[in-house]
């Protein structure tokens, strides 16, 4: 899938090139066809989101759609609530990348 036409806000993506490879994001937002902005509550904040191509991310079934919701309503949301929502996909990613 190389287009964000089965996208929400909400969804859950891992970032399979560039810098930020392996890390586990939360979409905030659809850009164009192409496009999307990440957040994860560390390195990127929900203040300034990482701009993504589509072809770029592995893209997870799973929507968070309390994150959506808050965020569409304009309720206040903080870096420490979305590094809670993304914890448990989080580790499953830091686990398969350790060395014994």
């Amino acid at each position: 899938m190389e287009l964000t036409t089965d996208l929400k806000i909400g969804q859950i993506v891992k970032s399979k090139a560039g810098r930020d490879k392996g890390r586990v994001f939360l979409i905030c937002q659809i850009l164009d066809e192409k496009h999307v902005l990440l957040c994860d509550g560390d390195l990127r904040k929900i203040e300034s989101p990482k701009k993504k191509k589509v072809k770029h991310l592995m893209i997870y079934n799973t929507v968070l759609t309390e994150f959506a919701e808050k965020l569409q309503s304009n309720k206040k949301l903080d870096d420490a609530y979305i590094r809670r929502l993304l914890e448990p996909y989080s580790d499953s990613v830091s686990k398969g990348m350790e060395v014994e």
